[in-house]
């Protein structure tokens, strides 16, 4: 490592390669640590083909999770299948409550929570049964910036979902590579 540090220190001193090798000392440590790009985990292979069976067909996390699995391989389909896996989105709820009010009784600061719940099932057998995952994040009120907020709430929302369309995956790849003979399905706490 000291050998690496040294090098990188002679390449910062010269002004030709210091961007370079700022970045590289940066990257390093990361490359055996395990780290993955965002999204470039693997689908187990029965998700090749996937329905995605809700209520909410316009919905973001809809759209950031159906992006997701094309991103990741799988064939979203538009009907159900024989062969598909199904993953059923059972509630996709967004919204907002107030966090605090100022002295006159105004809206100060504001939560926008996103909300899922979800299951999986594969060749008619469930691998992950009903699970809900929620998101939140707050954001300041201005009276007088009526519409920046309006549109700062909206970007929330949709990177919100677009967290929770990663973490469902995540769990489908937890899921999927569960070792032979243990319960694909996680106990309940």
């Amino acid at each position: 490592m000291r050998g690496v540090l040294l090098r990188v220190r002679a390449a910062v001193s010269g002004r030709r390669g210091s961007f370079r090798a700022l970045a590289l000392s940066a990257l390093l440590p990361l490359a055996g640590c395990g780290f993955h790009l965002q999204g470039s985990g693997s689908l187990p292979p029965a998700m090749v083909k996937t329905y995605v069976a809700t209520r909410s067909a316009h919905s973001d996390f809809l759209l950031a999770l159906t992006d997701t699995l094309r991103q990741r391989g799988a064939a979203v389909l538009r009907a159900p299948d024989d062969g598909a896996a199904v993953l059923d989105i059972a509630a996709d709820e967004s919204g907002q409550r107030v966090l605090s009010v100022s002295a006159r009784n105004i809206p100060r600061e504001y939560e926008v929570f996103y909300s899922v719940t979800f299951s999986l099932k594969v060749a008619g057998k469930n691998v992950i049964d009903h699970e809900t995952l929620v998101v939140t994040r707050s954001y300041t009120f201005d009276e007088t910036q009526v519409l920046a907020k309006a549109s700062e709430e909206e970007v929330l929302r949709r990177a919100l979902a677009e967290d929770l369309a990663r973490r469902v995956m995540r769990r489908i790849e937890t899921a999927g590579n569960a070792p032979a003979g243990a319960p694909a399905v996680a106990p309940k706490t």
